[in-house]
């Protein structure tokens, strides 16, 4: 068991450091590197454009309506890498064809994986951990993987940088921070996909908020809405679980549901602004616009969660996908003196102050700083961070599943996991989109 105040405690050490620092928390001193050179595993559209941002090269996203193909992050035309002494040595996925669109697009920059270095099945992130040319692995599959892939990667003594988030349930969640701690002891750099932590605006701003400048914080609200992503049709040729990983955001056992895989950056946001996390969760949640079954799985379409942290300030949260509605993706935060966006913009005492600083890509600026920390010597760890907001977002969706309130450490404790006894293809049951009214937490 992990006591809630030990969890306390180490957010508030964790807290000063990010006050004093920044976003992230240096961990001591490691070898400095200075030729990086990355294994990619997962070569969906994040993992694509990750290490298209890891070479400084532009990208462009592209959002395909459902049941019209995946999500890609392509290169822009006439792209080329900036970064030196970066190279893309390794490439694993699951599935052949996510491999071979993230080969075409690295070779639009003037990359080229051979074909000895690039992997496929449920084994291939360990063929990329083996290769000793290999001393940073981004790991950006299905959360459902991460733990296994971030321990093997931190016992091989690799640099890993994690897609958030970094599990879909609890025992998931302690298996990355008990990860996250050998990492430190080596040495190594952990950086995480919570991207809005290397936004120069939003770092800040928040560092405002911390220091007091909206007065104390009264209130925090968290808003991911949005329609509907990328959907990929069943093929009579694939059996049930090939169709569920290659459909992967639709079933809980992969994504975590919707709360979880995607609303963790606003939850983050929140978590960063108070300098801990929620200590418990009252939510409902719910499947609205999306049939039984079909091409959007079993997950919900939408949340509503109220969390509630040490200091008894709660956090508002609301987390939707669903086509033709008005769409919100922000955070905002209420003070004793004023209110504020948390990325850009505060309001105090009738004034208004904006951040008019340098900007950068966000997705470059994580890559940037990752690797600068493994060429200096100074690691960073962002496992804790981003387990936490992992956690939040998996509290909330758990007491949604249930219509219970529940609270922190019941869930961290949690021995419900959503992890398979074995990875492979073959037949399964459609899971039923869960009812309160018969779901049991405990």
């Amino acid at each position: 068991a992990t006591p809630r105040r030990e969890f306390l405690r180490a957010s508030v050490v964790a807290g000063a450091a990010m006050a004093a620092t920044g976003p992230f928390v240096h961990t001591g001193r490691a070898a400095a590197v200075e030729k990086i050179r990355i294994g990619l595993v997962g070569c969906g559209g994040r993992g694509t454009g990750a290490v298209l941002n890891a070479l400084l090269a532009k990208t462009r996203v592209l959002y395909p309506p459902p049941g019209h193909g995946y999500h890609t992050e392509n290169a822009v035309p006439g792209a080329r890498p900036k970064a030196k002494n970066v190279e893309i040595v390794a490439l694993a996925d699951l599935f052949q064809h996510r491999l071979d669109q993230c080969r075409r697009q690295l070779r639009l920059v003037g990359v080229e994986v051979p074909d000895n270095r690039c992997f496929t099945g449920f084994d291939s992130y360990e063929k990329v951990i083996e290769l000793p040319e290999v001393n940073y692995v981004l790991f950006a599959s299905p959360p459902q993987f991460r733990p296994r892939e971030f321990r093997a990667a931190v016992e091989a003594g690799k640099h890993v940088f994690l897609e958030k988030p970094i599990a879909v349930d609890a025992p998931g969640v302690r298996s990355v921070l008990e990860t996250g701690k050998l990492a430190e002891k080596k040495g190594l750099t952990v950086g995480a996909g919570t991207v809005r932590r290397h936004r120069l605006d939003q770092q800040e701003t928040i560092k405002r908020l911390r220091g007091g400048a909206v007065g104390e914080i009264t209130e925090v609200q968290a808003w991911f809405n949005v329609g509907e992503i990328w959907a990929i049709p069943r093929v009579d040729s694939w059996s049930d679980l090939e169709w569920q990983h290659r459909n992967w955001p639709y079933f809980t056992w992969l994504s975590g549901d919707i709360i979880v895989e995607q609303h963790i950056h606003m939850l983050d946001v929140a978590n960063w602004v108070m300098g801990s996390h929620p200590v418990r969760a009252y939510g409902v949640g719910g499947r609205i616009s999306h049939p039984p079954g079909g091409v959007f799985g079993h997950t919900y379409d939408h949340f509503y969660i109220e969390y509630e942290y040490p200091n008894g300030v709660r956090l508002f949260s609301m987390n939707r996908q669903i086509a033709n509605c008005d769409n919100r993706v922000a955070n905002r935060v209420k003070g004793t003196k004023g209110e504020s966006n948390c990325q850009d913009t505060i309001f105090a005492g009738g004034k208004k102050w904006k951040y008019q600083g340098k900007m950068t890509d966000p997705y470059e600026q994580e890559q940037m700083d990752f690797i600068a920390a493994i060429r200096s010597g100074k690691p960073i760890n962002e496992t804790r961070a981003v387990a936490e907001a992992t956690l939040t977002a998996i509290l909330g969706r758990e007491s949604a599943y249930s219509g219970k309130a529940l609270d922190w450490d019941t869930v961290l404790n949690s021995k419900r996991s959503y992890t398979p006894q074995k990875y492979e293809f073959g037949p399964a049951e459609m899971p039923e989109v869960v009812n309160p009214k018969r779901y049991k937490f405990f």
